[in-house]
């Protein structure tokens, strides 16, 4: 699994218009939760699809992204979070220790 940072608005915007899977992950920096879902997270890649393209947002320099992703998706703020996007709709969302690359791996199998 590659990070693929997303700090601007027009990369959610073109997720949003895009087919297929997209997965984000919503970090905050100064977290120590937040930094044990990622750690976990990492440590279980091998569970999530290899062509999955995953989004990491740093929500403390990224703010403004941050907000736009619970507007665009409407989905209520939170730290740490996943979404999994589907044809530009968030079908699934996670966060704190429910974070699971298990449960991203079941969810995509199950739409």
């Amino acid at each position: 699994m590659n990070w693929i940072a997303l700090d601007s608005q027009e990369q959610l915007n073109q997720i949003k218009s895009s087919a297929g899977y997209h997965a984000i992950f919503k970090h905050s920096t100064r977290c120590p939760v937040s930094m044990m879902a990622k750690r976990r997270f990492e440590m279980g890649r091998d569970e999530i699809p290899q062509d999955l393209p995953v989004y990491y947002l740093d929500l403390i320099a990224f703010r403004d992204v941050s907000n736009a992703i619970a507007e665009q998706f409407n989905v209520h703020h939170e730290s740490p979070q996943l979404l999994l996007i589907k044809d530009g709709e968030c079908i699934y969302e996670a966060s704190h220790s429910d974070i699971t690359t298990e449960e991203l791996a079941e969810q995509i199998s199950l739409a």
